[in-house]
Formats: C-alpha cells, structure tokens, sequence
C-alpha cells in the first residue's frame, strides 16, 4: 500500500475494496501484479484536464467498456451482499457510446441507468465514485426492498 492509500479511509470502503477486486479480475495478463489500488483505479478519475483531452464525439474502446463494467458488477456485488439475492448486471450500448446500464434481482429490475458518451466514462474523484455507486446502491436496496415477491423470483 502507498502512503495515500494508508491515509485516505475511501480505500478502506467497501465499494473501492470490490472495485479493486473487479479490476485485477479483468487483468488477464497480470499488469496490475504489484500495483496499488489508487493507481488501478486511477482511469477511473476523469478530472477536468483528461476530460479535455479526450474528444466530444468518439466511440469507446475496450478498456472504457470494461470500466464501466468493472463500475456495474461492483454494485451488483454490494447489492447480492446487501440482500443476499442473486443481482445480475447488463450493460448494453451502441458502438457510439450510449445505451443502458441494468441490474435485475430476480425479476425485479434494480438499478436501471441510461448511458451517454460512455467514451468518456469517469468520475471527478474517487470520492464521486463512491457517492455515485452509494446513490445506485441505496436506490437498488430500496427497490428491493418495496417488491420483495419479485426480487425473489
């Protein structure tokens, strides 16, 4: 662990913890071996210089579709950890970078969020990061918990 990773309690957090997690699981060449977890999660970081960096107009590449995908399956764990249901995430987009983000539970569909510019996919912080999963999150449990028969389908 870095010296920032020791004094910033966010990487003690669960979300960070399984977006970690859900990182390392999609580095099948073993790149991250050895890397912290601020610096992993760093892509994730869109401050307002790589925003500016990065195109209006672009269709996304591989490793920013397995961002976000690395972003929806975390909140998907936390919810199967939360309610102790099966949450199945499903992330569907055009080559152009818009679509939908689904997680069902059961036949119940928990979080469902529209998808725009998807090339570029980040957060202004990692702070945000949280906030934004801790949103999803507290909405899913919600849900989950007004239709209980049909998240248990």
């Amino acid at each position: 662990m870095t010296t920032t990773e020791l004094a910033d309690p966010i990487f003690e957090t669960d979300f960070i913890k399984e977006m970690a997690r859900q990182m390392r699981a999609l580095d099948t060449y073993g790149t991250y071996a050895g890397w912290s977890v601020e610096k992993i999660l760093d892509p994730f970081v869109m401050t307002r210089e790589r925003k500016a960096a990065v195109p209006l107009v672009g269709d996304p590449d591989e490793e920013t579709l397995s961002r976000v995908k690395a972003f929806y399956n975390a909140i998907a764990v936390l919810i199967e950890k939360e309610c102790r249901l099966l949450a199945v995430p499903l992330i569907h987009l055009t080559h152009e970078g818009f679509g939908r983000a689904l997680i069902t539970v059961g036949k119940l569909v928990a979080v469902d969020r529209t998808l725009r510019d998807v090339h570029r996919f980040g957060f202004a912080s990692l702070s945000k990061m949280k906030d934004e999963s801790d949103k999803l999150l507290s909405v899913a449990l919600e849900r989950i918990g007004q239709y209980p028969a049909v998240a248990g389908l």
